[in-house]
């Protein structure tokens, strides 16, 4: 009887263990898909209020918005795709080492 109890034991805290490693992949997943920046053509379809297909600063926000006059490398007032492609990753909050 104790042998099984034991058997039994060590199958369910083996399930446990395989069960709490296939939840943590699958955040870890889910983390680094949102990890993502938006495409340029995100960003147009989520900032551009007069549809004129520009980024203007009076359009974008966040760190796009607190950045601008870096990322403006042509000092035209609008941002483009070239422009942001070369624009320096803003630094995330929390850290480098931030999970």
């Amino acid at each position: 009887m104790k042998n099984r109890t034991f058997k039994l034991s060590i199958y369910l805290g083996v399930f446990a263990l395989l069960a709490s490693c296939q939840i943590k992949a699958q955040q870890q997943d889910r983390n680094s898909e949102r990890k993502q920046p938006p495409s340029f053509e995100e960003l147009i379809e989520m900032m551009d209020e007069n549809e004129d297909g520009k980024l203007s600063k009076k359009e974008v926000k966040g760190p796009l918005k607190d950045d601008f006059d870096k990322i403006d490398l042509n000092e035209d007032g609008f941002i483009s795709e070239e422009e942001l492609e070369k624009a320096p990753k803003p630094e995330r909050r929390g850290g480098p080492n931030r999970n």
